[in-house]
């Protein structure tokens, strides 16, 4: 006869295997609906390029040798594809300075809506989440009117006599659009962590005689650290993939990742490299949020 252990054990393991049979539709479609999309751009990849677009049931490694190299058209040799690197570069760096300008200027735009009384918050958190009631295009286009030759900022600097400075179609009239338009995404996971804050702590810091610069960085960064690595990721990953930002307000000229993929999928008729720089792109972010989490799980056990 089974003991009362036995028997409640074996019900629990019917009532996770019940559970999991009636999860199971939910997580199937999920699952390929997350997956599917991206097995296919990864057999893409190694495939060969049609002639009018799409591919060939060929396998190639090619695409992915085009990501870096660049094959000699007369002896077919290897050599660095300095435009993809140049690309990679720019998209990276440019990503990682929208972060830091977010941060920037997210971080005191939290600190002062959470100081604020309770009454006024939600308005300042009306008034920042306003920019999404729009379209990305549309506030692209605002950026733009106020950066280019004969916009805002240009005409303010003729009236006083200055010469007017060249933004538009530049590396700079990319971040600034995308520092514009990512900043929401720093400005509310910082605030809904420093809203949460006992600002008791930062009083008890100035009755320990420690300055503004020591407050900040010993009690307030490190207890709302989590919003601004939730906020990082948010801003990063987007800026990293941008597409609409950069065609607009870099004109062509200052190509990124995503206006190279789209001209591998559009003009360039070469579906498995665009398909592999996709790929590449999606490592990428892998690869650097991974690191946070090792550095942040190693800090985390540094710190008890």
């Amino acid at each position: 006869m089974a003991s009362a252990e036995e028997v409640a054990k074996a019900a629990e393991r019917r009532d996770i295997r019940d559970r999991w049979l009636l999860s199971a539709p939910a997580l199937l479609i999920i699952f390929l609906a997350a997956t599917g999309p991206l097995l296919i751009v990864l057999v893409y990849s190694f495939l060969t390029p049609g002639p009018y677009g799409d591919v060939k049931w060929q396998f190639s490694p090619e695409a992915w040798i085009s990501v870096f190299m660049e094959r000699d058209i007369f002896d077919d040799t290897l050599s660095l594809a300095a435009a993809h690197v140049t690309i990679f570069w720019r998209s990276i760096k440019l990503a990682i300075v929208t972060t830091l300008a977010t941060l920037v200027l997210g971080f005191p735009t939290a600190y002062f809506m959470a100081t604020r009384s309770e009454k006024t918050r939600d308005l300042w958190l009306f008034l920042i989440t306003i920019p999404f009631w729009t379209n990305l295009l549309i506030r692209t286009f605002a950026v733009l009117q106020i950066i280019r030759n004969e916009g805002l900022i240009n005409t303010v600097l003729l009236k006083i006599g200055i010469t007017p400075i060249q933004i538009l179609f530049t590396d700079t009239a990319i971040l600034i659009g995308m520092a514009y338009v990512y900043l929401p995404l720093m400005v509310l996971p910082i605030y809904a962590s420093m809203e949460k804050l006992d600002f008791r702590l930062v009083e008890a810091g100035y009755d320990l005689y420690a300055t503004r610069f020591q407050v900040l960085r010993r009690i307030i960064f490190p207890l709302v650290k989590p919003g601004v690595v939730a906020g990082s990721i948010l801003v990063f990953i987007p800026a990293l993939g941008a597409y609409v930002t950069p065609s607009l307000l870099g004109g062509g000229k200052n190509m990124m990742l995503s206006n190279l993929i789209e001209l591998q999928f559009g003009q360039g008729r070469n579906w498995p490299l665009g398909s592999a720089l996709s790929i590449a792109v999606m490592v990428i972010v892998m690869v650097a949020l991974l690191a946070y989490v090792r550095n942040a799980g190693q800090s985390e056990m540094r710190h008890g």
